[in-house]
């Protein structure tokens, strides 16, 4: 398992970039404008990791930058934890098995969500190339929120 990224939404991403950037000393890694999905996506990483982090997507902030106006209540404002998984229908069998509910069940052998006892939403990516779609997961239905 490799750890990715931290999401964070925000309301205001010129404000936030130049908290982050200009006043914590973060940079900016990699930028991603979804004109479908109405968002941002911007990648910090500390000074010293900024290199790592551009090649191997990893430790990052993800900001995220939705367009349409949204008040973010309940912590929706923070995202999730993100890692990356040798074995995404693995895992997932493993934590299903040991009673941990599979909220976004890995339908497309690329990603899957889970909450830990907190509450706090974890995305699990799949290494590589996505995994060729299998069962139980195909069939599964979304669960709550992730």
């Amino acid at each position: 398992m490799e750890y990715l990224h931290t999401m964070v939404r925000v309301s205001d991403l010129d404000a936030s970039l130049d908290f982050y950037c200009n006043k914590l000393g973060l940079v900016e890694t990699n930028r991603k404008d979804s004109e479908r999905g109405r968002f941002t996506l911007v990648f910090l990483a500390a000074p010293t990791q900024a290199q790592v982090a551009t090649t191997t997507q990893s430790p990052l902030l993800e900001l995220t930058y939705n367009w349409d106006t949204e008040t973010y209540t309940g912590g929706r404002n923070f995202g999730h934890l993100a890692f990356r998984v040798d074995d995404i229908y693995q895992l997932c069998q493993h934590l299903q098995d040991s009673g941990v509910t599979i909220n976004r069940p890995p339908r497309d052998g690329h990603m899957a969500f889970v909450r830990s006892p907190d509450g706090i939403s974890i995305e699990l990516l799949q290494k590589g190339e996505p995994l060729s779609p299998a069962e139980p997961w195909i069939s599964q239905a979304n669960i709550g929120e992730w």
